[in-house]
């Protein structure tokens, strides 16, 4: 067998799980197994560990469904946690435990740093792919972030050590690199390092192809950080103005041109979240800063940008007037079908819903529809008049 998937349909009572564990042949139930997927829950936790095997190749951890909302109950922590540090490495390629897709409740992850923190020292050379929300020890991710064929790695704990004269620090060709935003702020002068150094520090920034950054502030020296990755192909900003509940200070402090030198650098971007929409409407972008990332990003396939809407219709008519934009016109655009603006406000009267409907097709000519999280903000009937064009 090289695969398993253990999840709540648990079928096997525990006396039967007993027998197993008791009866095991040497090398366990599943010597060969290379994959495991396992959802974590009350029921398999305590026999999880028959389905370790030394080939593991592949490990996947997520909560149960109620746990991923409710955390994980106090009672299974130390069972969790002490499970963990079985973990099987020497085989081990790939190790996604708690993602940050799995998990919108918050939970006492430090519990873990310990136990987690020893298997990650315990991979080897042929480690490739670490994803996890779980905090590490400094020891592990300067193990971590200086083994050799690692290219995706989404961590959450100080980065690793290095000041001159130290030896100049070498990072591996990292093509996914995700941070939480607990530990951004630490990692980000060492980061900010690599657009001046030469090799063998600079083959992160050829590599890099999807970076996960939840910068504190969407400003120019956090988009001069982001300049250095210029490979990129999806750019995660993931940070609201709102916060969970109550709208806060809006957190974008770019304005059209730090927008443009942005996208004409990174001109292989699919996909471009630049922290989601708030309907403050302080943001010093226009609707102008679009028609730049149409032209210079034309795979994109999800934007996510702030732009001030207050004057929206005159913004437009000053798109097609204005001699610096006739250039851009005539370039191709992007294909993008759907525009997402989440908690941006639209007030306008009949004909400027006309007038933005057909500047909005002038930018991208596919568009469909405006997606918006928040409704009655105007971009619903905006969508209709898309529709009619």
């Amino acid at each position: 067998m090289g695969r398993a998937c253990l999840d709540q349909w648990w079928g096997l009572g525990e006396e039967t799980l007993l027998k197993l564990r008791l009866s095991a042949p040497p090398g366990g139930w599943f010597p060969a197994l290379q994959n495991l997927d396992w959802h974590i829950t009350k029921s398999n936790l305590l026999f999880a560990d028959l389905f370790f095997s030394p080939h593991l190749k592949k490990i996947s951890i997520y909560p149960s469904l109620s746990w991923s909302y409710s955390g994980i109950p106090p009672d299974a922590l130390s069972a969790i946690a002490s499970t963990i540090s079985g973990l099987p490495t020497s085989s081990l390629q790939s190790l996604t435990i708690f993602s940050p897709e799995s998990w919108s409740h918050m939970s006492p992850w430090a519990d873990f740093t310990s136990s987690l923190s020893s298997v990650v020292l315990r991979c080897g050379p042929s480690f490739t792919e670490f994803i996890s929300i779980i905090p590490l020890s400094g020891a592990a991710i300067d193990h971590l972030i200086r083994l050799p064929h690692l290219s995706t790695c989404h961590v959450d704990g100080p980065p690793p050590s290095y000041s001159p004269p130290d030896p100049p620090f070498v990072f591996p060709p990292l093509t996914k690199l995700g941070l939480i935003e607990g530990s951004v702020r630490e990692w980000l002068p060492l980061l900010e390092r690599l657009g001046s150094c030469a090799v063998p520090l600079s083959k992160v920034k050829e590599s890099l192809k999807i970076l996960r950054l939840p910068s504190p502030v969407i400003d120019i020296t956090s988009a001069s950080l982001i300049q250095t990755f210029r490979n990129l192909v999806d750019l995660n900003v993931d940070r609201s103005c709102n916060g969970r509940d109550a709208e806060g200070p809006c957190i974008f402090k770019l304005n059209n041109d730090d927008v443009t030198e942005l996208v004409m650098t990174l001109s292989q971007l699919e996909f471009l979240l630049l922290g989601r929409p708030c309907s403050n409407n302080t943001c010093a972008t226009t609707v102008a800063c679009l028609l730049p990332i149409s032209v210079h990003c034309v795979k994109l396939r999800t934007p996510e940008v702030h732009f001030n809407t207050t004057n929206i219709v005159d913004d437009l008519k000053n798109i097609s007037d204005s001699p610096r934009f006739h250039e851009l016109h005539s370039r191709p655009r992007c294909k993008l079908s759907c525009l997402n603006v989440y908690r941006m406000s639209l007030i306008l009267d009949d004909p400027g819903f006309e007038t933005v409907a057909n500047g909005m097709i002038g930018i991208f000519p596919a568009l469909g529809y405006c997606l918006e999280i928040v409704r009655g903000t105007g971009w619903r009937e905006l969508s209709e008049r898309l529709k009619e064009l």
